[in-house]
């Protein structure tokens, strides 16, 4: 018997003047959806990381909704809605560039009535893990299924009151971050539960109960059943949001990390000349600080982080062979990527401005005649000047090297001619760790 199957309990229910979510803070779209779905005679409630968000006083990033329409009578109330997944299926419902997402109470256990429903059913691997999750239920086993208790709270738009089966609120205010059920049957359902708790952790402020971070590092291996295009989605939410280096750190400490990037992992933990790798985490602690500022932060710029250790490292084998520097950043990147696409997959389009960034880290080197005049022109300039700023910080180059290409971005005509006659005489910056030795020496 499935370890969440649950006798009948009583929520407990948090009216209106004790809670925070109010309906000024909700979308207008959502409470189109609650609405409709209410007067059509369903239940429908908000639920999620929404009612999660508004709770603590943030703002949510969507709205979803659980309901006991079925995806299709979901279907037939909004002409403005499309049906979407075989493994779980969805109720989208656009408004504009909005999408409140529709899903029907889910149970975890299949009985006699659901098995007269054709598309109710519920499939497992070999490891306990869901293939397929179309078990309709009520909104208690919908409670019960869902990830962490403090994902678990429902709004209900007819009394404005929080429905909680399973201590969320408890938790919420504690700051836990805690499974429902069976940590390690849960992990096996959904091994990505695991990135979950490390994103929700680094995402909220919050500490990972005990009991749901016992079995993290021992079936941190069962990742590499995931798809790698979703795992590529996973990463996304880790590092794109301004707590990146928080999930990073919480990746690392859990052995996660070395089942995402294990070419990465291998190189983050060796020192180098006696001194740690310290690149990726200055390069997330810039990309927090750029979301902070409400500044894009592109995908390609991220994996060329996340990847250069293992990249400059090939390339460097390369260039001692004799190849030369822009072909030696190329190939080295090809393998590296080739290698890194089994475990987290990298769509076309964010691979090449990767090699291009990678690629023009040894241009920055060339400062004679109108070279580095045709680099400042080129389309990826930017990004690869961010990233040359990244290595100059973590010593990875000299500095003096970023502080020339910053100064000939600024020149003006006669500026830019003194900078380029200068750095004729310069002797080559070629890559160069500068550390300070220990003891204050």
């Amino acid at each position: 018997m499935n370890n969440l199957a649950q006798s009948p309990t009583n929520p407990a229910i948090v009216p209106r003047a004790e809670h925070a979510v109010s309906r000024s803070n909700i979308s207008e779209s959502a409470l189109k959806v609650l609405y409709r779905l209410k007067n059509a005679g369903f239940e429908s409630y908000l639920v999620g990381g929404g009612v999660r968000d508004l709770l603590l006083g943030r703002e949510p990033k969507d709205f979803d909704v659980a309901t006991d329409a079925s995806p299709e009578q979901v279907k037939a109330l909004f002409r403005n809605c499309r049906l979407i997944g075989r493994r779980f299926r969805l109720a989208h419902v656009r408004y504009g560039s909005e999408i409140i997402e529709v899903a029907t109470f889910r149970a975890m256990q299949q009985d006699e009535s659901d098995e007269e429903e054709g598309d109710n059913d519920l499939t497992l691997d070999d490891n306990g893990r869901i293939l397929r999750d179309n078990v309709y239920g009520t909104l208690e086993q919908d409670a019960f299924r869902r990830d962490f208790s403090i994902n678990a709270l429902y709004y209900d738009i007819r009394d404005f009151s929080i429905v909680d089966y399973v201590g969320g609120m408890a938790d919420l205010k504690a700051g836990s971050l805690r499974l429902i059920g069976d940590p390690e049957t849960r992990y096996r359902e959904d091994p990505v539960r695991m990135l979950r708790a490390a994103r929700f952790a680094a995402k909220l402020g919050f500490r990972i109960h005990p009991t749901t971070e016992q079995p993290i590092a021992e079936l941190a291996p069962l990742l590499r059943d995931i798809p790698p295009a979703r795992l590529f989605e996973e990463i996304l939410k880790l590092f794109l949001y301004g707590f990146g280096l928080q999930a990073f750190e919480n990746l690392r400490h859990y052995d996660l990390f070395m089942h995402l990037f294990p070419q990465t992992d291998v190189v983050l933990s060796m020192e180098e000349e006696g001194f740690p790798h310290v690149f990726i985490a200055k390069a997330l602690a810039n990309s927090d600080l750029r979301v902070s500022e409400g500044l894009p932060v592109t995908p390609s710029f991220l994996f060329a982080a996340l990847l250069w250790e293992p990249v400059r490292q090939r390339a460097a084998a390369l260039l001692a062979s004799g190849m030369y520097p822009s072909d030696a950043y190329r190939q080295a990147a090809y393998e590296v990527v080739d290698e890194q696409s089994k475990h987290v997959s990298l769509p076309r389009r964010f691979v090449t401005p990767m090699i291009e960034i990678y690629q023009m880290q040894s241009r920055f080197l060339q400062r004679e005649g109108k070279r580095p005049l045709r680099l400042i022109s080129h389309p990826r300039f930017r990004a690869a000047y961010d990233f040359l700023l990244l290595r100059a910080e973590s010593g990875d180059v000299e500095r003096e090297l970023a502080d020339w290409w910053t100064q000939l971005q600024a020149a003006n005509t006669e500026q830019k001619h003194a900078l380029l006659n200068t750095s004729r005489a310069a002797p080559p910056a070629n890559r160069h760790r500068r550390r300070r030795k220990r003891g204050g020496g």
